[in-house]
């Protein structure tokens, strides 16, 4: 994902910054089905504006997933 589709989403270098911090996906686990990227661009998206998860745009993973990422 190289291109801002919101105002909040980080950019690329911004990206290069916060990329390390994400935990790998645990082995021997199910594999990833979620874009990391996604998940903090939805979480920052809902910060900024005060939306609620479900009012998300579409263009974010659906927000039960970003729910439970958030909660673990």
């Amino acid at each position: 994902m190289t291109e801002k589709l919101y105002k909040t989403d980080l950019t690329n270098e911004e990206w290069k910054i916060i990329e390390p911090l994400i935990p790998e996906a645990k082995a021997g686990g199910r594999p990833r089905e979620v874009n990391p990227r996604k998940i903090i661009n939805g979480i920052f998206y809902r910060l900024r504006t005060g939306c609620s998860w479900a009012m998300l745009p579409k263009d974010y993973d659906p927000y039960q997933t970003r729910i439970l990422h958030e909660l673990k």
